[in-house]
């Protein structure tokens, strides 16, 4: 009973369950982030390079046979340098998402600055109390 106890405090800890949203959020904002590097901002890219299609460009290693059933074998630069411009828009996204948060979020109020030491007078008028108090 000890393990099952310890397991549901473990799973429903705030930091796992906000763990796990992050997970799923990221997952669809990866999909949003991949469909708008492949259908709105490559094609322009695309169209200003002279039509060029990164995700087709590769340098072929071993040509492919169909007849012979041999599959191609090659380098799929052009999937890489897709994949660091969805990187660099995450990047960006994430930055921008920070930022608006930090913006958003109430300035931290500067600490209340420690009471100044007591003048010489009022430590005498302490010690005075105190010897009439214990009289």
């Amino acid at each position: 009973m000890g393990f099952i106890k310890e397991f549901k405090e473990f799973a429903m800890r705030g930091s796992v369950v906000d763990l796990a949203v992050g997970v799923v959020i990221g997952g669809a904002f990866g999909k949003i982030v991949t469909s708008l590097v492949d259908d709105i901002i490559m094609p322009p890219i695309g169209f200003i390079t002279g039509g060029i299609d990164f995700s087709d460009m590769k340098y072929v290693l071993t040509a492919g046979d169909e007849a012979n059933k041999i599959k191609e074998v090659a380098i799929n630069y052009g999937n890489f340098i897709n994949i660091v411009i969805q990187f660099l828009i995450v990047a960006f996204c994430i930055f921008l998402v920070i930022k608006g948060l930090n913006s958003l979020k109430r300035k931290d109020e500067p600490a209340p600055a420690a009471a100044p030491a007591p003048t010489k007078e009022e430590t005498l008028l302490t010690e005075i109390r105190d010897i009439l108090k214990n009289k």
